[in-house]
């Protein structure tokens, strides 16, 4: 086909919802390169708070119980989308989660639409496999986009999935908002203050929600082989109601004897800055991060990063070059590895963090994940 007469990609994106998270900031930063681009495009979810970017780029949604698993309010945004479908000229359906993902699925094969799905997590299979049934729609796209290998590797050990249909596409790291030349010192010591942090000690940041699997209990029985240390911890992140973990961190911190070196702060709307009073950022989930995003805006802020040796971690950070690797769920292994990190001399540091700025750069920026995600686009249209 010569290159005048290639299709243009319209594209809907179909989500649950637009409320914080992965999914959603991924959708909203493909939403706005393509508005930017010319291309035409829709977003389809419940909607939420971050729905007012997608105004804000005058890219059109439409709100729809999409985060619904009820198999009639599936059949119902079936019917809805073909509408949308058809009146507006889409000829890309993307799915980026299981439930929409049914009634996208149906709604294209309904108005000859090519349909992209994205894995952004490994889904729980259940008892005896018995979920598999419900995730493999997320399989049925003519191309699937895996955002990180461990995810492709998931895709093509649990699912009868056609490996040169899958497309692999990094998630990101923003860099117009993680760039140390653009944090202030007025914005760190903003943050300090508000948040009573010492500028005396080394501080440890673990950002993720307080659950178990994201690892601050792991990091304080790190910590308690290493206090005699100077150090102070910070957890940033929600309990969603799960005020039990919680008190039970919070325990475990005084009867380590080590009350006084931790924080816990629900919400940080300055990421970047927090992470430049920082002197090493932790990843420590026990189960594998799909990307593992926290680590490479750390890494992005030249930060000393010590991360799970499994999932996307083992992608988005160079052992020994960008960051430190440690055994996953081995609290003296962590130990060893925050260590390493506090041990460092300045030069070392430098050198670190300017190795992982690099790597960064040239693997995980939007515009590198918006433009693999617009060639998939372009492909699939023309297939």
């Amino acid at each position: 086909m010569k290159k005048n007469q290639e299709k243009k990609p319209v594209v809907l994106q179909v989500l649950p919802e637009l409320n914080q998270g992965g999914v959603e900031l991924g959708t909203i930063e493909i939403a706005t390169e393509l508005q930017k681009q010319g291309i035409k495009n829709f977003v389809a979810s419940a909607g939420g708070r971050m729905a007012y970017n997608l105004e804000r780029a005058k890219v059109p949604h439409f709100t729809m119980p999409l985060k619904t698993k009820n198999p009639l309010k599936l059949w119902l945004n079936y019917r809805r989308l073909v509408k949308i479908i058809k009146e507006n000229g889409i000829n890309i359906v993307h799915a980026r989660s299981r439930a929409p993902a049914w009634s996208a699925y149906w709604a294209a094969k309904k108005t000859g639409a090519k349909y992209l799905t994205t894995f952004h997590g490994t889904y729980g299979l259940g008892p005896k496999g018995i979920k598999k049934a419900y995730n493999k729609v997320m399989t049925y796209g003519d191309l699937v986009i895996a955002i990180s290998n461990h995810i492709k590797e998931h895709i093509l050990k649990n699912y009868k999935c056609d490996e040169s249909k899958i497309r692999l596409i990094h998630r990101c790291v923003n860099m117009e908002n993680f760039d140390i030349n653009k944090v202030s010192a007025e914005r760190m010591i903003k943050l300090m203050e508000e948040n009573h942090l010492p500028e005396d000690k080394p501080i440890i940041l673990l950002i993720g929600r307080l659950t178990r699997w994201k690892g601050q209990k792991l990091l304080i029985e790190a910590l308690e082989k290493i206090k005699e240390k100077d150090f102070f911890c910070v957890f940033v992140g929600d309990d969603q109601g799960r005020t039990y973990y919680t008190e039970e961190l919070k325990e475990a911190i005084v009867q380590k004897g080590m009350e006084g070196r931790f924080s816990f702060i629900r919400h940080i709307s300055d990421v970047p800055a927090m992470m430049m009073i920082s002197d090493i950022v932790v990843s420590a989930s026990t189960d594998p991060e799909a990307f593992g995003r926290i680590a490479a805006e750390g890494e992005a802020m030249g930060r000393i990063v010590v991360a799970s040796n499994i999932g996307g971690s083992l992608e988005n950070l160079v052992d020994g070059k960008t960051g430190k690797h440690f055994v996953s769920g081995d609290a003296q292994s962590l130990a060893e590895a925050l260590t390493w990190a506090l041990e460092l001399s300045t030069d070392q540091r430098e050198e670190i963090g300017k190795n992982a700025i690099e790597y960064v750069k040239n693997n995980f920026t939007k515009e590198i994940m918006c433009n693999k995600t617009i060639a998939v686009y372009n492909e699939l249209v023309n297939m």
